[in-house]
C-alpha cells in the first residue's frame, strides 16, 4: 500500500496559525510518530518535518477525480454476508423488542401501543415514534392490511423511507489533501474509528496522514500511533501544546507530501464544556488558514449506547461546528438502535459509517435498507 516513513531533518513553524491559535509554544515542535518505533530518546523527536518549497496556488489546490467510497471496491459475497450477520446480531437486543410484537397477535390498538413502547425503549424518540405510528396506521387503512406480518413489512418500508436521507456517500478527491476533522465525547470510540477509517480509505488507494490533535491525553496519542503502525500511516503528534498548531502543521505536511486524505483527531469533550467547544471552533478556523476550504468534512463519532444523549451531542456539535457527517459506533449489543430514527427525524445529518464491533471490517458504510432489515429481523 502506501508508505510514508522517510526521515526528515529541520523544523517547521506554523507562522500563519500563531496569531489565531497562539500556535507553537516556546519552541515545541510537532513530531511525526513513525509507524516503526524510533530508537531516539523519548525527549527527542523521532521524525521532524522539513519545510517544503512553496507550491504554485494552482498546484496546491488541484482538483482530482471524485471517487465514491460506497460500496467498497472489493468485497465478495461471503464478506458481505458476514457483515450483515454481524449487523443483525449486533442489533438483536433492539430487534427482539420489536419483532415479537408481530407474532401471534391481531391488528388492534394493543398492537400499536406495544409498538409505541418498543420504539420508545429503542430510543427512537417521541417525535420519530409518533411519526412512524401515524404513518403506519394510515398505511394499514389505505392498503387494507389484515395480517400482522404485512404490518411489519409496512413498518419496514416506512423505516427505510425515514432513514434514507441519512444514507450518503463520503466523496473523495474533492481536494488534495481532503481534510477531515473528527470530534466526539470521551469514550465514543473516536480514535479507534479514525484508525478503522484510515484502513478503509487505503482500500481505495488513498494515501492517509493522521494528526493527533488530542494533545492533553498521552493515551490518545499512543492509541493513534498504534493504528498508524498497523496501517503503515504517518501520525503527526506532539506531547503537549496547542491542538490547532499540531493540526495546522499536519495539514502543511499532507500538502507537501501530496497526501490524499488527512484526518485530525481532537480531544474528547462534552458539549456542556463551553470553553472546550470554543477550542474546537478555533481548531476549525485554523484548519481553514492552513488550506483554503478546509476542513472538507467535519465528522462526529457517537456511541449508540448513549441513546437520546447521542442526539443531544449531535445537535450541540452541529450548532458549534456545522457537521457534515456521523460515525455511529457500538451498535453491537445495544438495545437503543432506534436512535438513528430520532436523528433522522430531528437532525438528519448523513451517517457515513456504522460500527458493530472491534475489528477493522466491523466499520462499514450505512445502508438504510440493511439497517432496517436488521432492526426488524427481516
Amino acid at each position: 500500500m502506501f508508505s510514508f516513513f522517510k526521515r526528515f531533518k529541520g523544523s517547521k513553524e506554523s507562522d500563519t496559525a500563531a496569531d489565531e491559535s497562539q500556535a507553537v509554544q516556546d519552541g515545541a515542535q510537532p513530531e511525526a510518530a513513525s509507524p516503526v518505533p524510533a530508537a531516539a530518546p523519548a525527549s527527542q523527536a523521532a521524525i521532524v518535518l522539513e519545510p517544503q518549497p512553496e507550491e504554485p496556488a494552482d498546484a496546491a489546490f488541484e482538483t482530482v477525480e471524485t471517487v465514491e467510497i460506497v460500496p467498497p471496491p472489493v468485497q465478495d459475497a461471503g464478506a458481505r454476508r458476514s457483515w450483515l450477520t454481524r449487523l443483525k446480531s449486533g442489533l438483536s437486543k433492539t430487534s427482539s423488542n420489536l419483532t415479537g410484537i408481530f407474532v401471534g397477535t391481531k391488528i388492534d390498538e394493543d398492537l400499536y401501543e406495544e409498538l409505541e413502547t418498543a420504539l420508545l425503549m429503542s430510543d427512537a424518540g417521541v417525535e420519530a415514534t409518533e411519526f412512524l405510528l401515524e404513518s403506519l396506521r394510515e398505511k394499514v387503512r389505505s392498503e387494507r392490511l389484515t395480517d400482522p406480518q404485512q404490518v411489519k413489512t409496512a413498518l419496514r418500508t416506512l423505516l427505510v423511507e425515514l432513514l434514507k436521507p441519512l444514507e450518503k456517500s463520503l466523496m473523495l478527491g474533492r481536494a488534495q489533501p481532503l481534510v477531515m476533522m473528527i470530534a466526539g465525547v470521551n469514550g465514543a470510540g473516536k480514535t479507534t474509528s479514525i484508525g478503522k477509517l484510515a484502513k478503509h480509505l487505503q482500500s481505495f488507494d488513498q494515501s492517509v496522514l493522521l494528526a493527533a490533535g488530542d494533545t492533553f491525553r498521552a493515551a490518545a496519542r499512543e492509541q493513534l500511533a498504534v493504528w498508524g503502525q498497523r496501517n503503515n500511516v504517518t501520525v503527526v503528534a506532539q506531547e503537549s501544546g496547542d491542538p490547532a498548531a499540531v493540526i495546522f502543521d499536519a495539514v502543511g505536511a499532507a500538502r507537501a507530501r501530496k497526501i490524499d486524505v488527512m484526518m485530525a483527531d481532537t480531544a474528547g469533550r462534552l458539549p456542556t464544556q463551553l470553553h472546550l467547544m470554543e477550542e474546537l471552533r478555533k481548531v476549525k478556523r485554523v484548519i481553514g488558514k492552513a488550506q483554503d476550504g478546509a476542513p472538507h468534512e467535519v465528522l462526529l463519532v457517537i456511541d449508540a449506547n448513549t441513546g437520546q444523549n447521542a442526539l443531544t451531542q449531535v445537535k450541540a456539535f452541529d450548532d458549534a461546528l456545522g457537521l457534515t457527517g456521523l460515525i455511529v459506533t457500538k451498535l453491537d449489543g445495544t438495545a437503543k438502535g432506534g436512535i438513528l430514527a430520532a436523528i433522522a427525524r430531528q437532525r438528519p445529518i448523513p451517517v457515513y459509517f456504522i460500527g458493530v464491533g472491534e475489528k477493522v471490517e466491523d466499520l462499514q458504510p450505512f445502508s438504510a435498507e440493511e439497517f432496517s432489515d436488521a432492526l426488524l429481523d427481516v
